[in-house]
């Protein structure tokens, strides 16, 4: 099949990398002036993978939509709807199916990004998101993971499911999209505080913090209307260990780098995913002491032994 994928940064070139390591052919959009989508144009490669010469690249949005009839989309999560403002307006996304792959809310709204998509391109429109466990440098040294589809209706998920299954990726579907995209965006956040209790050598707190980020989660993916059942799954605590443990997570490595003082070139995306999820918080009366916490430390510029002791020395009440 034809493969098109908006994006040209680590998950996005790998997902490039993936289909057509499956036997699709692909074509790689970025913007005009894109420094990725130029180093991957000459060199064939970046930092973490190289790309096989198949691969065709355009910084054309229309060609890039023409080109398949499956669309990966790989960005920044808060840029999410101004690209979907530009898809709309080429009239080329009809009988498409646009796959989300990305983990994060959208910031000013607190909205799902399968929601931010659906707004501007229509709430007919064929929309999945890709979301769980693994790393780009595991996967190419064929190391295989687990990983999850969801979307409006199970035709959507079992269609994706079937294009890029393969033995690198054994893909479940989940009939929960709200818990699914919100799990995956959330993990991001106890990523942090996971980071963060790493570089005050509390790493043996980790147990507790799963146990806490979980819960806290179900509760407000319940308020939501999804299942809180979910938040146990791929989405969420499936994805632990890639987040909470692996040396290559960013999230994990920017709350250890934050508590050690170290220069950080950019917030993590679970600081946006943060705010965004205490505005849900706030609207639906549920308490996310995770996030608070973190928002205290970072944004309020609280000291992170004493918010984080805090938090897992909170008044004495049933588990």
């Amino acid at each position: 099949m034809n493969i098109s994928v908006l994006g040209c940064g680590r998950w996005a070139s790998f997902h490039a990398w993936y289909a057509n390591h499956i036997g699709h052919n692909v074509k790689i959009w970025g913007r005009e002036g894109s420094k990725h989508l130029e180093h991957l144009q000459t060199t064939h490669q970046n930092e973490y993978l190289s790309l096989s010469p198949d691969i065709t690249y355009t910084n054309d949005l229309k060609l890039a939509l023409n080109f398949a009839d499956t669309i990966i989309i790989s960005i920044s999560s808060q840029q999410l709807r101004n690209l979907a403002k530009e898809i709309k307006k080429t009239d080329l996304y009809m009988q498409k199916t646009f796959i989300l792959c990305m983990k994060g809310l959208e910031i000013s709204t607190g909205k799902r990004l399968s929601e931010v998509f659906t707004e501007e391109i229509g709430e007919d429109c064929n929309v999945g998101v890709w979301v769980g466990p693994g790393h780009v440098q595991d996967f190419l040294k064929g190391i295989p993971n687990c990983m999850v589809i969801s979307a409006k209706n199970t035709d959507i998920s079992k269609h994706i499911i079937n294009i890029f299954s393969s033995d690198l990726i054994r893909f479940y579907y989940s009939e929960d999209l709200i818990g699914t995209e919100i799990g995956a965006a959330a993990k991001n956040v106890v990523g942090i505080a996971a980071g963060m209790l790493d570089g005050m050598h509390y790493t043996s707190l980790k147990g507790a913090l799963m146990a806490r980020g979980t819960y806290e989660l179900s509760n407000l993916i319940k308020a939501l209307g999804g299942n809180n059942m979910t938040v146990y799954g791929l989405s969420h605590l499936g994805d632990y260990e890639a987040t909470l443990f692996s040396a290559y997570s960013n999230n994990r490595c920017f709350g250890e780098d934050f508590v050690l003082n170290k220069p950080f070139s950019k917030l993590a995306e679970g600081i946006y995913t943060m705010q965004a999820l205490l505005k849900l918080a706030d609207k639906h009366h549920i308490e996310l002491p995770i996030c608070a916490v973190i928002n205290e430390i970072v944004i309020n510029h609280k000291n992170p032994k004493e918010e984080l002791l805090n938090l897992f020395m909170r008044p004495l009440k049933a588990e």
